[in-house]
């Protein structure tokens, strides 16, 4: 290790391990808002939540009410694993947390709707090294991959994660397409983000032969992903608030690729008949939505946000 990268290793475990106080200029938004002359209004949410709130799901609530098994067979058994990293398509890698006791769903279940749960961690100590003077603190330097915002991310950039931060962390222009925004999520390098990773709780459910895989992100108020779908998983908003749109598997939703959410919502969503409205949501901060295998959906961050995920698939 070279003489110089000494001091900045033991600086970053430092700042990792150091109690989780507020710095100073910090708020319970962990310093991601902009306050004052000119900061942006924030996005509205929803007029109603379409999906369901739940507090303290214990598993067999979970199984018995979010779980459709497809054919007759005994219900799955929790059991104890590790949980792994796995490669992001990319080709960057997923974080991954320690080993503990876990509930595994068999992979021969279907999952049958979204439904947002609330108080099955506590995620307070990984919320406050998310904020905005302790990340640029301990990961300023580090170089970030990011995705362009439509549904298929065709393009990366890499930069460092302080350049980002300070030059592109803004809020989204209602007149940019989707290619033309860059967007920090998912790609993230689990060797450098490791001491960062370890401290998150994700939820206690997941899938039989499966490892669960992290991506991380933080965006702009009102940017976010048109409509795409893969495989099951969670979703945790740390700072901020991201609103949801989903539909089940078999009722493709209206849209164009490239465009942004924002978009979407502003001209698209307004003409759908009351029948072919999405399941829709906003996510507050420590709540994490569990969306289904297959179902498609779009995500809106109603204010500048930090969020994980962690998926099944």
């Amino acid at each position: 290790m070279a003489a110089g990268a000494r001091p900045l290793l033991l600086l970053v475990l430092w700042t990792l391990a150091a109690p989780a106080r507020p710095g100073p200029g910090e708020t319970g938004d962990g310093g991601w808002q902009r306050r004052g002359p000119g900061a942006p209004a924030a996005v509205t949410e929803e007029q109603r939540c379409t999906v369901e709130r739940r507090t303290d799901l214990s598993y067999a609530a979970f199984v018995q009410q979010y779980v459709r098994p497809p054919r007759p067979g005994p219900p799955p058994r929790p059991r104890t694993r590790p949980w792994g990293s796995v490669p992001h398509e990319g080709g960057s890698t997923r974080g991954r947390a320690g080993p503990g006791r876990d509930f595994v769903l068999s992979s021969s279940y279907a999952f049958s709707r979204p439904v947002i749960l609330q108080g099955l961690t506590d995620n307070s100590r990984f919320r406050a090294l998310c904020s905005r003077q302790r990340l640029l603190a301990s990961f300023g330097d580090s170089v970030v991959r990011l995705s362009t915002a439509n549904t298929y991310s065709y393009q990366k950039v890499d930069l460092p994660f302080q350049d980002y931060v300070e030059h592109l962390l803004h809020p989204q222009d209602p007149a940019s397409l989707g290619n033309d925004t860059l967007y920090f999520f998912g790609d993230n390098n689990f060797t450098e983000w490791a001491s960062l990773f370890r401290h998150y709780s994700p939820p206690p459910f997941g899938l039989l032969g499966t490892t669960p895989a992290y991506s991380f992100g933080i965006a702009g108020a009102g940017s976010g992903v048109p409509f795409h779908w893969h495989g099951p998983g969670f979703s945790e908003v740390i700072y901020g608030r991201k609103r949801w749109f989903l539909y089940p598997p078999e009722k493709t939703p209206e849209f164009h690729p490239n465009k942004t959410t924002l978009a979407w919502l502003r001209d698209t969503y307004p003409t759908l008949a009351p029948s072919a409205r999405p399941l829709e949501c906003t996510i507050q901060a420590g709540e994490v939505l569990y969306f289904p295998d297959r179902w498609w959906h779009a995500t809106l961050n109603l204010d500048t946000s930090v969020f994980i995920s962690t998926f099944l698939s």
